[in-house]
This record gives C-alpha cells, structure tokens and sequence, in this order.
C-alpha cells in the first residue's frame, strides 16, 4: 500500500494526500462488500454533493475531481485497499491461533515461576482456614511451592464446595 501511496495524487500536498487515503481506506473499510468502481462512485457521489453545499471535507477536489487522472488514482488506490483487507483477513485465523498460543505461553511460564516460589501469607491462611472449615487434615506446606499450594486449594474447594450447591 506504501507503494501505490508513492504513485498517486502527485499534484496534491502532503497533508491533503493523508487525508484523502485515510478517508478512503476507512471508506473501503465499511464497504467491503462493494465493488471497486461501487466504492468509487459512492466516494464521488459523496464529495460532489458536499462540494455543492460548500461543506467538504476536501475543498481542494473541486477543481479536479471530474478529470480523468484523479480518479484512475483514486480506483487504484481502493483497489488496493482492498486487496489490503482482504489479506488482512486471511490472515486473521493465523494471527488468533498465533495470540492463544502466546497466552498458553505466558500461563505455562507463571506456573513454572509459581512452582519455584514459597506460598504466600494469604495463601498459607486461606489454606488453613479451608481445613478448619471442611475438618481437613492439613498436609506440611513447608515443602509445598506456591502452584503446589493453589492447586491444593483448588482442589478442596471442587471437592468440597460440591455439597453446597443448590440444585434446581
């Protein structure tokens, strides 16, 4: 996209370049569904109405937006845009897997870093209070890391909390 950026619009600043291409990628954006040359006449339609009411966004279109090359530019550029998105999206399912793997990732590293540290005080006192709650004989936490002390007290809250639940 950088590219076509580079070919089009040469007789335009570069403010007035950015803005036009951004205004037409996040039109592109909303109307995937449509057609290059759709995009474009909807595009024309729009400025050619503000233009009228004196109202554009884009004052600078009013001498130009009829001529031939302006508009070659601006369906290349939608064109382009939409080979972007399109991309864009093919690419979707990689990048998701790409993100729970990095999360798998991140959650597997904590635990590792868990199992190396001591409990906490919290921990070391919910724990306690969990067994003086279910009359649970308490194992020797001394030897036991922080992951070992979680899964600990997760484990009596699944076995425990079962009679507590209320069915309908």
């Amino acid at each position: 996209m950088y590219q076509i950026k580079n070919k089009i619009y040469l007789n335009f600043d570069k403010t007035q370049k950015s803005g036009i291409c951004n205004y037409l990628r996040a039109l592109v954006k909303q109307n995937l569904s449509l057609s290059a040359d759709e995009i474009l006449d909807k595009f024309l339609e729009d400025e050619r109405y503000y233009l009228e009411l004196n109202a554009s966004r884009f004052p600078f279109l009013k001498d130009c937006i009829e001529e031939k090359e302006f508009q070659k530019d601006t369906k290349d550029y939608i064109k382009e845009c939409i080979k972007y998105y399109e991309y864009k999206e093919k690419q979707r399912p990689i990048i998701e897997a790409q993100k729970e793997f990095e999360k798998k990732k991140r959650k597997f590293l904590q635990e590792v870093k868990m199992s190396k540290e001591e409990p906490t005080k919290k921990q070391l006192y919910y724990y306690d209070k969990l067994c003086k709650r279910y009359s649970i004989e308490k194992k020797n936490v001394e030897e036991l890391s922080k992951l070992d002390l979680r899964d600990e007290i997760e484990r009596i809250l699944n076995e425990y909390s079962q009679d507590y639940k209320i069915d309908d």
